[in-house]
């Protein structure tokens, strides 16, 4: 049973995902005893995916973590600014932008990971992975038959997020901690780095595709407890 002395765990997803992939690490933040929700981004604009993240924010009735993955990490940075409840920031893997800075604007600085060559738009302006580059790119380190699954269910992402921006950035005034993908072939490691040390980010870096939080369940739910932990008043 869920300790209301705790805060509580709001999990964002990134693209080509959805709130389902954070089972394993739900499961394991359950039984240690945290009040866990997961919110089911559209994908669509990061002001909509913003607004739906506050939303669910705002319902729970004490403090919160927020720990966002991949685009969940630009996500995050806009719906924790200027909001006393959320204690503490973990990004997975994720974009940490700051304010009025676009989404694509810092990883454009850097050479291209992989999942750049393997991204297909549909004429609606959303983009999806590859199904055949799938496994390589986003989650090599899980088993084939798992990613097969991944790949034909995926979330397409609208391309229009990386030239969005949020107008606050929560790290700036919210303990933050970061794991870094040192085997990500969605973002460049170095990318993530950089978010990392622009926040003064707690940071662990971890021999992990971009998807850590199913390829190493144990080691996230760690970080996100270590972080919940820091937070709770004594």
């Amino acid at each position: 049973m869920a300790s209301t002395d705790k805060p509580t765990i709001v999990l964002v997803h990134g693209a080509f995902a959805d709130a389902s992939g954070w089972s394993d690490v739900i499961e394991r933040l359950q039984k240690s005893g945290y009040n866990v929700v997961a919110v089911q981004n559209p994908l669509s604009s990061l002001a909509t995916d913003v607004a739906t993240t506050k939303r669910l924010v705002d319902a729970q009735p004490g403090d919160v973590v927020l720990v966002g993955h991949s685009y969940g990490g630009a996500v995050i940075s806009g719906a924790a600014a200027g909001d006393a409840k959320v204690k503490a920031l973990v990004y997975l893997s994720a974009f940490a932008p700051d304010a009025n800075e676009p989404v694509g604007a810092i990883g454009a600085k850097y050479p291209a990971a992989p999942l750049s060559k393997a991204l297909v738009v549909d004429k609606a302006g959303f983009a999806y992975i590859d199904t055949a580059k799938f496994h390589a790119v986003f989650a090599a380190d899980l088993p084939v038959a798992k990613t097969r699954i991944m790949a034909v269910t995926q979330k397409p992402l609208s391309t229009k997020v990386f030239d969005e921006s949020n107008p606050g950035a929560g790290w700036k005034t919210i303990r933050t901690w970061y794991l870094v993908a040192k085997q990500d072939q969605a973002i460049n490691p170095d990318v993530e780095r950089f978010y990392a040390k622009r926040a003064k980010a707690e940071t662990i870096e971890v021999e992990s595709s971009h998807v850590s939080f199913l390829s190493h369940p144990d080691v996230v739910t760690k970080l996100i407890i270590e972080a919940a932990t820091a937070v709770t008043p004594k």
